[in-house]
């Protein structure tokens, strides 16, 4: 089971910086790049809303659940 963020591509689709992101939630840049490359086990829900609020989109727009593959 694997969640994938999507961060970078809503950053992109936004036409915004991680820089301005991280400034806006209150987290530092190496935070938000962790958060970004999947390497973090969890997400406070108000770092979340932030997320979504500066993004102006849904918790769903940013995270995918892709379960795993059965191996034969």
């Amino acid at each position: 089971m694997a969640i994938i963020v999507r961060l970078d591509l809503m950053l992109a689709a936004r036409k915004q910086k991680s820089r301005a992101l991280a400034e806006y939630v209150g987290i530092t840049e190496q935070n938000l790049s962790l958060l970004k490359s999947g390497k973090v086990k969890g997400i406070r829900f108000d770092t979340l809303e932030k997320i979504c609020e500066f993004l102006q989109c849904q918790p769903g727009d940013l995270l995918e659940f892709v379960p795993d593959q059965p191996q034969d």
